[in-house]
């Protein structure tokens, strides 16, 4: 991972576009063991990621989308979005929102006990934190993720025979008990209109 993240940093795009090339094939084969990989070299490696998918060389920022998309389909989703979610408050908004759409990637395959050892409250609030972002992609990538966590909280209550209305209160409970009254409107609020 060292060598592929020192050969990104290469300023030569055909070489950059080689190396990330690379990192899709790594995560389509090893994307699994990963995420008992070193942590350095894999949050260079992310970072580096990151750094491609959000710049103005198309080729190279397709690339690492791929790339991107590669590795949240194929790693755990658990160790990945913890490490995805130090990029939620990124200095680049470009940063930002492929992170949150790498988040939303993750979280959609998480069940409701992934979610839960995650924390219910943390998953909500990264969502809310994106849903502020200047960029619609962040945006976009934060209603996904809100989008995930309510279907599963709605299939754990139908699970648990619990009739809509209360249902609904107690995601609407969740909500506020896990952020600021304005957030948790706006989180219900897209809840709701996804149903």
């Amino acid at each position: 991972m060292l060598a592929i993240v020192k050969t990104m940093k290469n300023p030569r795009s055909a070489v950059l576009k080689t190396s990330v090339m690379a990192c899709t094939d790594i995560f389509n084969s090893f994307g699994n063991l990963l995420s008992s990989a070193s942590d350095e070299a894999f949050d260079k490696l992310l970072l580096q990621l990151l750094l491609k998918a959000s710049q103005d060389k198309k080729f190279v920022c397709e690339e690492a989308e791929k790339a991107m998309r590669a590795m949240a389909t194929s790693m755990p989703p658990l160790p990945l979005l913890k490490k995805l979610k130090a990029y939620v408050h990124h200095a680049n908004l470009r940063v930002r929102a492929k992170a949150a759409v790498a988040i939303a990637h993750c979280v959609s395959r998480m069940d409701i006990e992934a979610m839960k050892d995650f924390g219910m409250s943390a998953l909500l609030k990264v969502a809310a934190d994106l849903l502020n972002d200047r960029l619609p992609e962040a945006r976009e990538a934060a209603r996904s993720v809100v989008g995930s966590i309510h279907a599963a909280f709605a299939k754990e209550a139908a699970a648990n025979e619990e009739d809509g209305p209360s249902a609904a209160a107690s995601w609407e409970s969740l909500c506020s008990l896990s952020l600021p009254p304005i957030s948790a409107q706006a989180v219900a609020k897209i809840a709701s209109s996804s149903q």
